[in-house]
């Protein structure tokens, strides 16, 4: 491992340990909270959209996110790790086969939506249904 290669892997681990990094993927629709500056004034502006790219690189990571404005397709690609980048939300989880959707720069309407990913639905049933039961079992006891 070079100079070059411990740096990066440094910093990645100090932005880890300071910010908490959802885990998501392509398909994935999310919220990115983004810093911008104007003039002396910084705000910040959420970027809604479908994640179609993921790029790990570590500290050059990646992804690019698509969403539909006004009828015209905006992509934009955020730096992972870039200061800018204040809070990134995972509004829901996308069932894709690919790592890079780009296929759907093409489509329009209906056939550019993505199917949400069924497994996380059903381990949130049975987690409240796994607590309603064991609250029921021990009402029934008494």
């Amino acid at each position: 491992m070079n100079i070059i290669e411990k740096m990066n892997k440094k910093s990645t681990e100090k932005y880890i340990s300071e910010r908490k990094m959802p885990s998501f993927g392509p398909g994935d629709t999310l919220r990115v909270h983004v810093k911008v500056v104007e003039g002396e004034r910084e705000r910040i502006q959420v970027f809604e959209g479908v994640c179609i790219a993921r790029k790990n690189r570590s500290i050059n990571s990646s992804f690019t996110v698509r969403k539909i404005s006004y009828g015209e397709g905006v992509e934009r690609v955020f730096p992972l790790y870039s200061p800018r980048v204040d809070k990134i939300e995972v509004m829901k989880r996308g069932d894709v086969r690919r790592a890079k959707l780009y296929y759907l720069r093409g489509r329009r309407g209906k056939s550019a939506r993505i199917t949400e990913r069924r497994d996380d639905k059903r381990v949130q049933n049975a987690k409240s249904e796994d607590a309603s039961y064991s609250t029921q079992k021990t009402e029934n006891k008494e």
